[in-house]
């Protein structure tokens, strides 16, 4: 090689390792560190906020939850009330009523009684429409299957005759109010 190309390989060379150099040069960061410091605990900040704000909510849902289900209960206690809300003058009536019904059953003689029976009578139907109307019902017992929902067995009997668990003899009516049960009805069963 001559001279001349010897001094072009050499300048060549010599302007790549300046090309290299000056591409392996580090560029200064955008951020100091402090800046990235901060821009690090701005962001563990925004975690701690979002994770806040997640717990703040599931509290306010659950809150929220639990005040329909408060007012579906008081809602559902309300119309408890208005529907069963003559139960305990009618648990103190049955009394008057069981009276009313063995005064009935008594035989008059002569004409004062029977007139003072008809009256009796009177007051007695008036009294059992009153308690119709609040929702009262005579539970079926005589010549009824034993159900131990309605009927309270005080004595058996052994009738061949009759089917068994057949209620033979009701010793005191039994009512309910709506679907409830106020008073069972005492029975004597068939065995």
């Amino acid at each position: 090689m001559t001279e001349r190309q010897e001094d072009l390989v050499k300048e060549e060379t010599i302007t790549d390792e300046v090309v290299n150099e000056e591409t392996t040069v580090e560029e200064p960061s955008i951020f100091t560190e402090e800046q990235t410091q901060e821009v690090n605990s701005s962001e563990d900040e925004l975690q701690k906020l979002r994770a806040e704000i997640d717990e703040k909510e599931n509290k306010y849902l659950r809150l929220h939850a639990d005040f329909e289900n408060y007012k579906r209960r008081a809602l559902m206690e309300q119309q408890s009330l208005m529907t069963y809300r003559a139960q305990s003058l009618v648990t103190d009536l049955l009394p008057v009523l069981d009276n009313f019904e063995r005064a009935l059953q008594i035989e008059t003689t002569d004409e004062q009684t029977a007139s003072l029976k008809q009256g009796m009578e009177m007051v007695y139907r008036q009294l059992v429409e009153a308690v119709k109307k609040e929702g009262i019902e005579e539970i079926p017992a005589l010549g009824e299957q034993f159900d131990p929902n309605f009927h309270q067995a005080v004595m058996q009997e052994s009738d061949s005759s009759k089917p068994s668990n057949e209620v033979l003899q009701e010793f005191q009516k039994g009512y309910k109010l709506k679907d409830r049960v106020i008073r069972p009805s005492m029975v004597k069963v068939n065995e």
